[in-house]
């Protein structure tokens, strides 16, 4: 008897430990959770199906566009790009006909150019996707509506570029992944904040050395919207922060320094860990606006990423609480540091910094920022190439203080020249997927988050990240 109970005993701790270390399946939730790590699905590369990585199509000398969403962000776009050599506008296209009306009157028709076929509705893109004078669709519309867009529009065989996020789910990332596969098609993230003058000048510093090693970066959004909830079209914003917890919003953060740390190009991000405060501002505000008594997003969410080379990342959001606009751009690096926000500034080693572009200069703090004078001097000394190149114009033109023309104008320049773009598919979805990412982790206290593989094994093919040139 003593030995069938002991047996027994036996036999209950060997389930308890073997159901401990085995995979725990959430209905309601599309990972698993094993060893106390969340997984999400990495679905295999279909045969015939194959990597963009680095992809290169023919050279496009004019490039034929087609625009939907014709918002603020959408007719901005138009407005730009007509300063740009070498394109042509065919049609436009948004819910309401009024907006593409106004853009036809305001853009094309102000500017003399050949009037474009205007399209509106809930089906009106798809035919805008379907016809066979574009090259390259360009969205604007709001979150939900990216991937079906940049999906169809692929399919129909053109280019894409969409607005941030370009997915709001991991399912979504590896739709976007696999069709670009499938079609081998550029879809590229307009990731502007990669294109701010001083996050370029900080990559180009990176990449010559002055920082030695970058070992931590951080990056955030931090955006009072308060004012601002009223402009967006059927509150589709607040809506979906009102449905969904996690960093919704992660990429203006994410993506400059994932171009520093050579995300996909020799490294990779692994895992994440996030933490969220409760709602108290968004609750306050969609009661006020909605009606409702919920508020899955929480008012700050951090999340802490870590690499393959054991390299980490801070990102931060917050649209609800009054505070600073802060991007927290930073870099943390062995021999140096950078920092964007509330004080742009430089930590050097002195033996660092050249003496033919900074001689004669005082004796460097490793405590402190450089002076000004110093720190102007190395913005000026290591401006990054592409911004001498088109500065001037940049600045002229606008967009967020011109950033946003640059991106415009290298996407432009890559298509026409045939030549990678500076952000591929697997950006959009490593830096897009973080949403669901860290609503996993929020949903169980904190619990870590392996991140999917878009590349699926080629994370480490491409030696460091570098803008094509011709």
């Amino acid at each position: 008897m003593k030995k069938r109970h002991l047996l027994a005993t036996l036999a209950l701790v060997l389930s308890i430990f073997v159901s401990s270390c085995s995979t725990d399946v959430k209905s309601d939730a599309a990972y698993t959770i094993k060893d106390n790590m969340i997984v999400f699905p990495e679905p295999a590369r279909v045969e015939g199906q194959k990597s963009v990585l680095q992809l290169a199509v023919d050279p496009i000398p004019v490039v034929r566009m087609g625009f939907i969403g014709l918002g603020m962000r959408g007719a901005d776009a138009v407005n730009r790009i007509s300063n740009i050599e070498g394109v042509e506008f065919k049609a436009l296209c948004d819910l309401l006909p009024e907006r593409v009306e106004a853009v036809q009157d305001w853009v094309i028709k102000g500017k003399n150019l050949p009037e474009c076929a205007e399209y509106s509705g809930e089906e009106g893109w798809k035919q805008l996707c379907e016809r066979d004078d574009i090259d390259l669709v360009y969205i604007c519309t709001d979150w939900v509506n990216h991937v079906p867009m940049a999906v169809y529009a692929m399919q129909h065989g053109k280019h894409v570029a969409v607005e941030v996020p370009a997915a709001t789910s991991v399912e979504e990332c590896w739709q976007l992944v696999d069709v670009a596969e499938q079609t081998q098609r550029h879809c590229m993230m307009l990731e502007n904040c990669c294109y701010d003058f001083f996050e370029l000048t900080c990559l180009n510093m990176a990449q010559q050395g002055l920082f030695g090693e970058v070992i931590h970066a951080q990056g955030a959004y931090i955006h009072n919207l308060e004012p601002f909830w009223n402009e967006y079209q059927g509150n589709w914003r607040l809506d979906f922060n009102q449905k969904h917890a996690g960093d919704v919003y992660p990429t203006h953060g994410l993506g400059p320094v994932c171009q520093v740390l050579d995300i996909h190009r020799g490294d990779k991000m692994d895992y994440l860990v996030s933490l969220a405060t409760p709602s108290i501002n968004g609750l306050k505000i969609a009661k006020e606006k909605m009606g409702v008594d919920t508020f899955a997003n929480g008012d700050m969410t951090s999340t802490l990423i870590q690499t393959n080379k054991g390299k980490t990342i801070l990102i931060q959001h917050n649209v609800y609480t009054p505070r600073p606009y802060d991007r927290l751009y930073q870099l943390t690096g062995t021999e140096g540091f950078a920092n964007k926000y509330p004080y742009q500034g430089f930590t050097l080693k002195e033996e660092n910094v050249p003496s033919d572009i900074i001689p004669d200069h005082e004796n460097l703090d490793s405590h402190g920022f450089v002076p000004n004078a110093i720190r102007d001097s190395l913005m000026v000394a290591y401006k990054h190439p592409i911004a001498k190149d088109i500065e001037e114009k940049a600045k002229r033109v606008g967009g967020h203080g011109g950033m946003d023309f640059i991106m415009d104008y290298r996407l432009i320049y890559c298509l026409q020249n045939g030549l990678p773009l500076d952000q591929d598919v697997y950006d959009a979805a490593e830096w897009s997927c973080l949403g669901e990412l860290t609503a996993a982790s929020i949903e169980n206290k904190g619990m870590p988050v392996m991140f999917p593989d878009f590349t699926r094994g080629d994370w480490n093919k491409v030696d460091g990240y570098k803008h094509a040139v011709k």
